[in-house]
């Protein structure tokens, strides 16, 4: 029953977004609105990332010398540099697997 019921709720999830995507004409939306949604992205994805590198599994901060913050702070300097998504994930990577092993 609660396999069914995350499948259920994915399905409507990703069906409910899709449908925003793919029949929403892009040609009714005025400049200023397009523009806005073009930040949605940008401003989702420090959100998702915040979490998972600041704090730990039972939702404290983490300490200033743990790996994924050396890896992070890798990550915005190449990132920032190279301005190439490629190289900004795996110079995050690899500084943390270095601190790591």
């Amino acid at each position: 029953m609660s396999w069914a019921s995350v499948f259920i709720a994915g399905f409507i999830t990703y069906f409910t977004r899709f449908s925003m995507v793919t029949f929403v004409n892009g040609k009714m939306l005025n400049k200023k609105f397009r523009l806005v949604l073009s930040y949605v992205p940008s401003t989702v994805f420090p959100a998702i990332i915040f979490p998972a590198v600041f704090l730990n599994d039972f939702g404290n901060f983490v300490e200033i010398n743990d790996p994924k913050i050396f890896g992070i702070i890798g990550a915005i300097i190449v990132g920032f540099f190279t301005r190439n998504i490629i190289a900004t994930i795996l110079s995050g990577l690899t500084v943390y697997w270095f601190f790591i092993f």
